[in-house]
């Protein structure tokens, strides 16, 4: 008897605005910025890393090395992708205080 296995890929997945901001609401909520750059790289990919890149004024070498293994964006870079995914981050508390 043999195991067939199949890859998975996530940016399958991820073909609509509202799976796309789902799925980067769930990694955002864990706060990992390593998972967070990772997730923003999927989500690029699943869109397109080219068009993306153009559009927030970067290369697309540039776009994948910041979004890569060893990458760093800047707030301004991730906030510039956001905008082009067309989503938006939000803010609450993380706890609510009582009498708040």
């Amino acid at each position: 008897m043999s195991i067939k296995t199949v890859r998975w890929d996530i940016t399958e997945h991820l073909g609509s605005d509202v799976e796309i901001a789902a799925y980067l609401e769930a990694v955002f909520e864990a706060g990992d910025s390593d998972e967070i750059r990772v997730a923003l790289g999927h989500v690029a990919k699943a869109r397109g890393m080219t068009d993306l890149a153009q559009s927030i004024g970067l290369s697309r070498s540039g776009l994948y090395k910041a979004l890569g293994e060893d990458g760093n964006p800047s707030f301004e870079t991730v906030a510039a992708l956001l905008k082009a995914l067309g989503v938006r981050l939000s803010v609450s508390p993380v706890q609510v205080l009582p009498g708040a």
